[in-house]
């Protein structure tokens, strides 16, 4: 029996290629590029992180496109749609999100490919617009009571009573975290408010008698210099 080329695609293979139109991919694939780059230029402006790693800009962009790909895969095959489902539930990512605001990302860029691949494109566009406003404005404003954790270690135990009163005379607001106490040395944690931008209450503190040492960091939820 002679099998022929249509024999093999009998299943309707071929019909198939033509379920999604050309004009379609290449206007989806095109705005989902797009509004990832604006996503990725938001993240930039919006980034409060230690270090910026511009893989993961990247990443926004190549994750709204891969979006938008899938979902004109699954809109055009209902069959493909349950099996995309059922490999996409095994997918485990171990890559630790630090930022929370790193994940607002995700899921902006996540629902813009889905958006765009569904053809809504008004609300894509106009929704990216409107969040990437309102992250700009939010994640930009400047405040003026910016938490600094202050780690004092103090070689004499008796000096710790000097030093309190002193902190707190040089800050606005104190708040102890933790305290270790060892036998030749007690270390302190104060979550403390600023009075003005001037730091020169830590060089104060570092001369008092029974100090060795004291160090200033900011703190947004994680140590960070």
């Amino acid at each position: 029996m002679k099998i022929t080329f249509e024999d093999i695609f009998k299943s309707g293979f071929l019909e198939k290629i033509a379920s999604v139109s050309i004009l379609d991919m290449v206007l989806t694939m095109a705005l989902s590029f797009g509004l990832g780059i604006l996503i990725f230029f938001v993240y930039k402006k919006t980034f409060k992180g230690v270090m910026y790693s511009s893989s993961f800009g990247v990443t926004l962009i190549a994750l709204t496109m891969i979006s938008s790909l899938v979902i004109l895969a699954v809109t055009s095959n209902v069959v493909l749609s349950l099996g995309m489902v059922g490999a996409l539930s095994i997918v485990r990512f171990r890559t630790a999100i630090k930022e929370p605001l790193d994940i607002a990302f995700l899921f902006w860029a996540i629902a813009v490919g889905i958006v765009l691949a569904a053809g809504m494109i008004p609300l894509a566009v106009f929704g990216s617009v409107i969040i990437g406003l309102m992250l700009l404005i939010f994640a930009n404003k400047k405040t003026h009571d910016n938490p600094y954790i202050v780690v004092i270690h103090c070689g004499d135990p008796r000096a710790e009573a000097t030093v309190c009163n002193a902190l707190q005379s040089s800050v606005q607001k104190s708040v102890i975290k933790s305290k270790t106490v060892t036998a030749e040395s007690v270390e302190l944690h104060y979550e403390v408010r600023l009075k003005s931008g001037d730091t020169a209450f830590v060089n104060a503190l570092q001369a008092l008698p029974g100090v060795n040492n004291v160090v200033l960091v900011s703190y947004n939820g994680e140590y960070m210099g």
